[in-house]
């Protein structure tokens, strides 16, 4: 199943500057990941990966609904 990046971030318990500091980006950079205005490059997918412990396969950048995994 898939996830959106918001909803990730929010399972994690984090805002989105903890994020963002965490991965290496700029703030607008993962609040126009999260709306799906514009998308990772590979190096950063991968910190995203890691940071979250997530797949890309996991995240769904299409979407930005707030759906936080139950």
């Amino acid at each position: 199943m898939q996830y959106s990046l918001k909803a990730i971030r929010i399972n994690k318990g984090e805002t989105q500057e903890q994020s963002a500091k965490a991965i290496g980006i700029s703030v607008e950079t993962l609040i126009n990941y999260e709306a799906g205005k514009t998308y990772p490059d590979i190096p950063t997918l991968k910190k995203i990966e890691e940071h979250y412990n997530v797949s890309y396969n996991d995240i769904d950048f299409l979407c930005s609904k707030n759906t936080v995994r139950q």
